[in-house]
């Protein structure tokens, strides 16, 4: 049984799957954490069609957004009797998940396919095949 499940949750589909699968296989574990990361970096590829908004408000944007994601995903847990702890931190995402795996003794990751499409996933590369290589524990990756 793992103590610590870290989930990396984004706003993806494939990060839906893998709570989903967090809350059935390891809805015994001792403490399960949802981690979103705010990065910077994708600052320049948002969905929307507007001139950028000053980096503060990005910002407040994007965590006000985490945040209320976090807390469906919290809610979504509850209903199945599994508490969770929810963390928002910013940096580079495989690099955040890692670090925050080995700070806070995760015994397991699970984390989506991908959680970008198109031309910003082909630039910035697998957050998933980056959190594989580097961190300390096994790590799920769910499709």
């Amino acid at each position: 049984m793992a103590e610590h499940v870290l989930v990396a949750y984004d706003d993806s589909v494939q990060a839906d799957h893998a709570l989903r699968l967090a809350l059935q296989e390891f809805d015994d574990a001792g403490r399960m954490t949802l981690l979103t990361i705010i990065d910077p970096a994708s600052a320049g590829y948002s969905r929307k069609l507007t001139i950028p908004s000053l980096p503060e408000e990005w910002y407040e944007e994007t965590k006000m957004a985490a945040e209320e994601r976090l807390a469906t995903a919290e809610r979504a847990a509850a209903q199945v009797g599994v508490d969770v702890d929810t963390e928002i931190v910013v940096g580079r995402p495989s690099r955040r998940i890692v670090a925050y795996a080995r700070e806070h003794d995760v015994d397991h990751i699970i984390t989506g396919s991908h959680g970008r499409s198109g031309v910003s996933r082909m630039l910035l590369g697998s957050v998933a095949e980056a959190v594989i290589r580097h961190a300390n524990c096994p790590v799920t990756v769910v499709r």
